[in-house]
């Protein structure tokens, strides 16, 4: 039994928009750390935060591990669907997200595979899916410029925007055109004479698809000639374009439209669903100022006052409230052996209140905005997520729930108290008259009733407590 350590609105506020769900543990890493603008700065460089969860956990799943011909093999052999080597993936993110303490790489992480979106879902893509959220992972904290030339070269996305297919003869426009309207410079900037040599330019990134799923660059395979796309200008006389690759990707990283695109996505994300002009402007020109480094614009929209007074305004996605509500229930995750254990079910979870991560079917990736997420059916669905987690009834396997006992801050204490406790240790805050109000009504209890470990509340109506406190709209935002 112990009391929840209490938390400042800013910290709350940033765990919640940076993390996947304040908790009592991460507010003790804040005041370790000395408070939450240097959990912050140490969360961006990393320094002398464990990522041991992340590096023992990849074992959970074989797939995670293996090259795109080893994952094709194994579907021949009858070993597993490749299919399913995404789901693993899939799977792999939601604990990360709920046991890391590299909350800001899980989240920026999360942020740039749905800007540069290769869904986890579908076919050719799923040999190298995990290997592609490896690649996001790796550049998620550097630059936008070495992040966007990881993305728009992997195999990943050759497959899904069929790039793997595309040669010198027939050109495939796909990738070049969401290059341009989705990943950098937006629509409106860009003309159709740019969509033909941005695909051009892209030419001879190929992939062996259906057949032993190598990939690589063939020079034979690339277009060659004077390419012009948004102000790049280039001879293209190589047949090895991998040059041009580089110098046209760096230029759309550069690009003033590009930063726009950028700074307003991340305002969309952490800030508002409806960030102002200045912010957004101002984000942008620390991304130019700063060689599209993501650190610094990241540091500006913290410091920014539209980002403090934004806190709770962000309706959280099917993804982020499952995550949430594991973290703040303290929910334990152990290694999975079958489709019943609970690293692997939560992802039905997630699809039940309306998204698995990464499912999102078109290239410009999952909604951020309220009005996504704000159905009669999510609410509901997010209900009943909080019921099976609170009661500890599903799922069972391969986990740990706390029990009802665990959640009394002392042997004996009233009601009232009881309830505050549970509103601090849930949500950071005080319990509000409602939430006192609504947790006597649904067990009957009043507010100066004394409760211990004997009490009915705790020996049986605890998961209707802990349930309501969840379905309130502080837990339900972020």
């Amino acid at each position: 039994m112990a009391t929840a350590p209490r938390a400042t609105p800013f910290s709350r506020h940033l765990a919640n928009r940076f993390g996947y769900g304040w908790t009592p543990a991460l507010q003790r890493q804040v005041d370790r750390a000395g408070g939450p603008a240097r959990w912050f700065e140490q969360q961006l460089t990393g320094v002398g935060v464990s990522d041991a969860f992340h590096d023992t956990s990849r074992g959970w799943w074989p797939s995670l591990t293996l090259s795109g011909p080893q994952i094709w093999a194994r579907h021949q052999a009858g070993v597993q669907e490749y299919w399913r080597a995404t789901s693993d993936y899939q799977r792999w993110v939601l604990a990360r997200r709920i046991h890391s303490e590299r909350q800001v790489l899980e989240a920026m992480t999360d942020f740039w595979e749905n800007h540069l979106h290769v869904p986890a879902v579908g076919e050719a893509q799923a040999m190298y899916r995990a290997s592609y959220g490896a690649a996001i992972r790796a550049h998620a904290l550097g630059s936008f410029e070495d992040l966007l030339h990881a993305a728009i070269t992997h195999p990943a996305m050759g497959c899904y925007l069929n790039n793997a297919v595309s040669t010198a003869k027939a050109p495939n426009e796909d990738l070049g055109r969401e290059l341009l309207e989705v990943h950098t410079l937006g629509r409106g900037n860009h003309t159709e004479d740019d969509v033909k040599a941005s695909a051009r330019i892209l030419t001879g990134w190929r992939v062996a698809l259906w057949r032993d799923w190598t990939h690589g660059y063939d020079p034979a395979s690339h277009w060659v000639g004077p390419v012009r796309v948004a102000g790049f200008e280039h001879p293209n006389a190589d047949p090895d374009g991998r040059a041009v690759t580089r110098a046209y990707l760096r230029h759309l990283a550069h690009h003033p439209a590009t930063a726009r695109r950028i700074a307003r996505r991340l305002a969309l994300r952490f800030v508002s669903d409806d960030p102002s002009a200045a912010l957004v402007e101002h984000l942008a020109q620390t991304y130019l100022q700063h060689g599209t480094e993501v650190k610094p614009v990241l540091r500006a929209l913290v410091a920014h006052p539209e980002f403090r007074r934004s806190a709770g305004r962000k309706v959280r996605t099917p993804e982020e409230d499952v995550v949430a509500t594991y973290r703040v229930l303290g929910v334990r995750l152990a290694r999975p052996t079958d489709d019943e254990s609970a690293a692997n079910a939560l992802l039905w979870q997630t699809g039940n209140i309306g998204l698995q991560p990464f499912a999102w079917p078109r290239p410009d990736g999952r909604p951020d905005v309220a009005e996504a997420w704000s159905s009669t059916a999510r609410v509901l669905a997010s209900f009943d997520v909080h019921v099976a987690l609170a009661g500890g009834w599903w799922p069972r396997e391969q986990v740990s729930h706390r029990p009802a006992r665990s959640w009394l801050p002392a042997r004996r204490v009233r009601f009232a108290g009881l309830v505050d406790h549970l509103s601090r240790s849930l949500l950071g805050r005080p319990a509000s008259p409602t939430l006192q109000r609504a947790c006597r009504e649904v067990v009957g209890v009043g507010a100066r009733e004394v409760v211990d470990a004997s009490h009915g509340v705790v020996r049986w109506d605890m998961w209707r407590l802990l349930t309501t406190v969840l379905d309130s709209p502080a837990h339900m935002s972020r």
